[in-house]
């Protein structure tokens, strides 16, 4: 009895308690624009510990009443926002401020359909998503190609360096997801290492909005973006099979992410790529197979006020260079010149023998962010990269599996960047970097190309957008950077007495060592460099945009184009540096009036850039080595200019068919000694008509012409050599190009249901169609062979 009576006592007490409990309690608040405290209207607040519901009114401001005392945990959303979720203990009346993202394509590719355009005043063409998987099995140069005014310089077909007006490696600079590549990009056979398929999208920057990443984009930039993902709980993934009839290529690439509501994401990518000889229409090109396996990481959070973000990857290729480009003497060089076909040929094989390159590239990097509230956004970077590059020539006895060339580079940087935009109409953006690098010439048991080295950099930009009204935008920017270059190389005593009088010209680079044959030296170079950038862009009506770049890009010389002393195996020629070349200094000017339009749209873009000082490599001669016959290239400096159009259309011709087009003219001049500049792409113009079926398993069907006209402006760089063999002199033909050509190619793709949920795209391609025997005035081995037949090309892509 005295249990229930206790009992009933308690449950007397806990009743009271309740109704007891203090529910009068208020909970007003606001949302606001985090960027210019704006209210934003319609959020919807929802109080999930009690399930009640309201949204901001006119101002801003929401408000709950009757409220009991304990946590509670409000939710606020709004269209184009981040959520956010807050947890308060509720013991008195509040009222808060919350502060919302209102510009969400900052976290999430936000894809939009609209026929206008706002004023920017950067001139850039993008590789979305499609072209990427596209080109899966090629190469990032291979993939830049399909952009007006973007070109390549080849080394036979799997060595592909990007072009923009003409200008490559150290004037281009590439940004691998926000880190600046350094892979040493100095030597024409040198291709990126990226990549192509950890990326998400590709900007290709043509005028002078650069200065954030660097004050020598005299070409232009390269910029590679990853994905993102949306602040949601998701697996996803894709694996991506291709395959190749040329060469019997196979490529396999395959990714998976997870994301979370709270806005961490992880992904895990790799790309496996093997094909065996490629083939010409009429003959096998031996030893052009390559063997590549690459790999990427990524953990972050993409949080609105803060969030990090880590990468990794890892490539790793195996490049065969031609056999036949590698010549035993003058006269098999001047036959192989003018042969129709290959003085080396052979069977298809997977194996890759030397000549070939063996490249190992790493990057790494880690950056943090924060946003404050009236102010702006604080980043903060650091990046390490570490690149190794095996070139293998064909040697003897104990040094048969000993490269030649063996380099070593340590790059790492560290970089802040601030973004003010709390002002209505205007935007700043500056920031500081700091870079070392190191390079170690390992001993291969001859004298090493490029020599040990080090480089200091620090850089410092502050950038400007300011917005006159809703169609006219004007940016400007300015930017200094400081260079010093510390070197330790061994001259040929000859050399610097006499050939190039270094004695007389650097004798504090001296050390007093030396021996009967060689001279030790620590040649120093210090820079310093200003650019500067100015854009304006004006919107008018019917989507049509007119956009002014001027850029003022000063490059500071690599040390390729400053030390570099002997055979270039990869290259097949000697090359020569010389330390009297110095910094060069570019004006650029580009405009382009454009119209932004799916229906029918238009861009036309002329450039003009005139560059002091523009360092080139030209052929000089032809030396016999205990390795064979080889041109030799030297180093110089000219002043030049560059100029040309660049033009593409696109056309809707009704719900199912359309038709794009595009068109590139460029010359180039060295006005010092009234010539054409020496590898300028030819013109060159494309068109292609596409079917597109939505209802048919979205299937789309294309057809693509491209012809390049022949090049008819060209330097005469020919000369005569003595043929120790016959004993007479020989004209030896190195830059007369070769014919123009057409090639047309075909794609296909549908996508199928597979695995209820999934989706499987299935893509046929067909290149070089009609199997044209054509040469390139761009690739380096056109003496030698011609270029790739044809190619059938299936691809399987499963997304899960």
């Amino acid at each position: 009895m005295q249990k229930i009576v206790f009992l009933c006592i308690a449950i007397l007490c806990n009743q009271f308690t309740i109704a007891a409990q203090d529910c009068n309690l208020t909970f007003k608040g606001k949302v606001s624009d985090f960027h210019d405290s704006s209210p934003i209207i319609g959020a919807s607040v929802h109080i999930l510990t009690s399930n009640k519901y309201t949204t901001s009114d006119w101002d801003g401001v929401f408000e709950f009443k009757n409220l009991c005392t304990g946590e509670i945990v409000i939710e606020i959303k709004h269209l184009a926002c981040e959520t956010k979720r807050i947890s308060l203990n509720l013991q008195k009346n509040v009222t808060r401020e919350f502060y919302l993202e209102h510009h969400l394509e900052e976290l999430n590719e936000v894809v939009v359909t609209s026929n206008t355009k706002t004023a920017v005043t950067s001139i850039e063409q993008s590789i979305k998503q499609n072209t990427i998987d596209h080109f899966t099995d090629g190469s990032l140069g291979d993939a830049l190609n399909t952009i007006s005014g973007v070109s390549s310089l080849n080394t036979g077909n799997t060595i592909v360096k990007p072009m923009i007006h003409g200008l490559h490696s150290s004037r281009l600079l590439i940004i691998n997801n926000n880190v600046r590549l350094y892979d040493q990009e100095w030597g024409d056979e040198h291709a990126p290492n990226v990549d192509l398929n950890a990326s998400g999208k590709i900007d290709v920057i043509k005028g002078s909005n650069t200065l954030k990443y660097g004050s020598d984009a005299i070409g232009g930039l390269i910029l590679i973006k990853p994905k993102k993902y949306a602040a949601k709980d998701s697996i996803f993934g894709s694996t991506l099979i291709s395959l190749n009839s040329n060469g019997l290529g196979r490529s396999l690439n395959s990714e998976i992410v997870k994301t979370y509501d709270a806005g961490y994401y992880s992904k895990l990518q790799i790309n496996n790529r093997h094909s065996g000889d490629f083939k010409a229409p009429n003959y096998f090109l031996n030893n052009t197979g390559l063997e590549s396996l690459n790999a990427s990481f990524a953990f972050g959070k993409n949080g609105f006020e803060k969030g990090f973000n880590t990468y990794y990857s890892f490539v790793n290729n195996k490049l065969g260079i031609l056999r036949a480009s590698h010549i035993g003497n003058v006269g098999d060089l001047v036959n192989a010149i003018q042969s129709d076909e290959p003085l080396i040929q052979d069977d298809f094989s997977f194996k890759i023998i030397a000549p070939r390159q063996e490249i190992t590239h790493h990057l790494a990097k880690v950056d943090f962010y924060k946003r404050f509230k009236d102010f702006g956004k604080l980043s903060l970077q650091y990046d390490f990269q570490s690149n190794r590059r095996k070139e293998f020539d064909i040697r003897r006895g104990n040094l048969r599996n000993t490269p030649v060339i063996d380099l070593s580079l340590i790059t790492t940087s560290i970089q802040s960047d601030l973004q003010v935009d709390s002002f209505d109409n205007l935007k700043l953006n500056t920031g500081i970097l700091l870079r070392y690098q190191q390079n170690d010439a390992i001993s291969t048991g001859v004298r090493p190309l490029i020599p040990d080295f080090e480089k200091y950099d620090a850089g410092f930009y502050t950038i400007g957008n300011y917005s006159l009204n809703e169609n006219l935008e004007l940016n400007a920017g300015v930017r200094y950077d400081f260079s010093y270059i510390n070197a330790q190389k061994n001259y040929l005593k000859a050399d610097w007495n006499t050939t190039f009088n270094y004695d007389e010209l650097f004798p504090q680079f001296e050390t007093g060592v030396s021996n009967a044959t060689q001279i030790a030296t620590n040649p120093e170079f210090t820079f310093h460099n200003v650019s500067a950038s100015l854009g304006l862009a004006k919107q008018f009506q019917n989507d049509v945009a007119l956009v002014f770049n001027y850029g003022l890009a000063s490059r500071v010389p690599n040390p390729s184009e400053l030390f570099s002393d002997g055979l270039h195996h990869s290259a097949a020629r000697i090359e020569i540096g010389m330390l009297t070349i110095d910094k060069e200094v570019a004006n650029k000017f580009i405009l382009s009036l454009e119209r932004n339009n799916a229906n029918f749209g238009f861009s036309i873009n002329p450039f003009y850039k005139k560059i002091d000082n523009f360092i080139q490599l030209i052929p000089t001669g032809i030396t016999t080595t205990i390795r064979g016959a080889f041109p030799v290239w030297e180093y110089n400096q000219v002043n030049a200019q560059i100029f040309g159009v660049d033009v593409d259309i696109n056309k809707k011709i009704d719900t199912q068919w359309d038709y794009n087009g595009s068109l590139s003219l460029i010359k180039g001049d060295n006005l010092t000694e009234n010539i054409s500049l020496i590898n300028i792409p030819a013109a060159n113009f494309s068109n292609s008509i596409s079917y597109t079926n939505k209802d048919l398993n979205e299937l789309i069907i294309a057809l693509k012409q491209t012809t390049h006209l022949r090049q008819n402006q060209f330097p005469d760089y020919n000369f005569l050599t003595f043929n120790p063999v016959t004993r007479q002199d020989v004209f030896v033909d190195i830059s007369t190009p070769p014919n123009g050509f057409t090639l047309f190619s075909l794609q296909t793709s549908a996508v199928f249901s597979a695995f209820k949920k999934n989706d499987l795209k299935i893509e046929a391609n067909v290149n070089n169609l009609f199997n044209v025997s054509y040469r390139n005035y761009l690739n380096r081995f056109r003496f030698f062979a011609d270029e790739l037949g044809r190619n059938v090309n299936i691809k399987i892509k499963l997304n899960y």
